[in-house]
């Protein structure tokens, strides 16, 4: 990175870390220097507004202190007090002497006391933000009618949130949704990491708590009881391997397809890309399963094969050792056949892309390079990848990280047809040919184990996170704009 961009960065960092200072410290002031309304605003929010005559918006905002009250003392304080043990009453039967049956008692739920127990959390951090940002525009409009200018009436706020201010009115919801569906459900899968959540501790009819660190200990231990460690070891190589082989693979392929069709000697370019985009119309779960029942050991492919002699020839040089080519039974035949139909699928998608950056190089580089005497391997080495690298970079990183988890190609061609002979792998429920987000689903949809789940699952973001991180700041680095232009 440029002395510039690294400039820049701290910048952005000690701006941020500024705002933070700035809030408090005018929150501070706030309380010090607020008269008698902006003081009886700690208590009731809307006092403020009030005494400025901004009788909506004090009103509003006193409802919402009183809702968020309401919720808190009613739901919000309850499930935060059982946060810390996630429950003592374990669901069962208790005989009704007065009914003569027997009824389900009042039993505790782990999982929706850890559920509203971080939402309750949550909303009430916010709320404490917000109780201080509503005492700063207090104290701010104090100093305004002091000053003796203009205060903006509940009608003007609105207007202003629908004209100048509406990016923020339009980014609500979206940011919102985001919170609900995306943030909380992450914040409740990593405090899942720390309990004890598993097929032997499922909610309603059991109780599950708190262990510490003890999953992350089984994830990196080995020993004759647990292999986690073994198993995570094993499938994280091959995860990153993977990842890398599948991303190199369609990026290049994809690239050099592109510059095949639209070079100028090759007939029919429409007719080849239509052949090609029509491999990428079907369904990519059609095609895997597609694929999966061709590379089966009694499948079309091994058909072929023997018919042609090739099955024989491996056997004489001992490849294998049966009458059948073990594309998805074995291990390392199954990691070949895996990424070959990966560049199947997967280098049409590259094609489309790399056919639009390639129409968009300035032929004006290549022709100055031309005229001092480069070949085409020169201006492609060069020119073309270099302006590859630098259009398509950042897509290069997100598929690098979206390959990591490829769920679809790997579970899709080997499920029900891989079965795993290491029984130290087969202890943990994992396969040679798992990536560390199909042996997540393994241990979830199949084994019920959450805690293990959740701990790969943290596992994998900080992979991809640290991935994305060192790719963004030392391959794109964003200072080759002048050279393409």
């Amino acid at each position: 990175m440029s002395e510039e961009g690294k400039s820049k960065k701290e910048n952005r960092v000690a701006e941020f870390f500024a705002g933070i200072a700035g809030f408090f410290k005018g929150f501070g002031e706030a309380c010090a220097g607020g008269d008698a309304a902006v003081k009886v605003s700690l208590v009731v929010a809307g006092a403020g507004y009030f005494a400025r005559k901004q009788i909506v918006k004090g009103i509003l905002v006193t409802l919402l202190e009183i809702a968020v009250i309401l919720y808190q003392v009613l739901i919000g304080f309850p499930y935060i007090g059982q946060l810390g043990n996630l429950g003592e009453v374990q669901r069962a039967q208790v005989y009704n002497p007065e009914t003569m049956k027997n009824e389900v008692n009042d039993y505790d739920n782990s999982l929706l006391i850890l559920l509203f127990g971080v939402i309750s959390l949550s909303l009430l951090a916010v709320a404490i933000i917000l109780w201080m940002a509503n005492v700063k525009n207090t104290y701010r409009i104090q100093k305004l009618a002091q000053e003796g200018k203009h205060i903006n009436t509940f009608r003007e706020d609105l207007s202003s949130m629908l004209n100048d201010k509406f990016h923020f009115t339009l980014l609500a919801l979206p940011v919102l949704g985001i919170i609900i569906f995306n943030v909380m459900p992450l914040i409740v899968m990593v405090c899942i990491a720390f309990t004890n959540y598993d097929q032997n501790h499922m909610p309603p009819a059991m109780l599950f708590t708190w262990t510490g660190l003890k999953n992350f200990r089984s994830l990196f231990e080995t020993s004759l009881t647990m292999t986690f460690g073994y198993t995570f070891r094993k499938i994280l190589v091959w995860t990153l391997l993977w990842a890398l082989l599948a991303t190199a693979t369609t990026y290049f392929g994809g690239i050099i397809l592109a510059l095949l069709i639209n070079n100028k000697a090759t007939k029919l370019k429409k007719m080849w890309r239509t052949l090609f985009v029509a491999a990428i119309s079907v369904p990519q779960f059609v095609t895997l399963l597609l694929m999966r029942n061709f590379f089966a050991n009694a499948g079309i492919m091994n058909t072929v094969c023997e018919k042609i002699g090739l099955t024989g020839l491996l056997q004489n040089l001992g490849w294998i050792n049966t009458n059948y080519i073990p594309f998805l039974t074995d291990p390392t035949w199954a990691k070949i056949t895996i990424i070959v139909i990966n560049i199947w699928v997967g280098i049409p998608y590259l094609m489309l892309i790399a056919t639009g950056v390639l129409m968009n190089i300035p032929e004006e580089l290549k022709e100055s390079a031309r005229i001092d005497g480069a070949n085409a391997f020169q201006i492609f080495r060069k020119i073309t990848m270099p302006y590859m690298f630098f259009i398509t970079g950042p897509y290069l990183v997100t598929q690098f990280t979206a390959n990591i988890n490829n769920f679809n190609v790997i579970y899709l061609l080997t499920q029900d047809i891989y079965t795993t002979t290491n029984q130290k792998m087969s202890a943990s429920f994992g396969k040679e040919i798992d990536l560390l987000v199909t042996w997540l689903y393994r241990l979830t949809s199949e084994q019920y184990n959450y805690k293990m789940a959740s701990v790969i699952g943290i596992c994998v973001f900080i992979v991809c996170a640290l991935f994305t991180l060192l790719a963004f700041n030392f391959l794109i680095k964003g200072d080759k704009e002048e050279t393409f232009r």
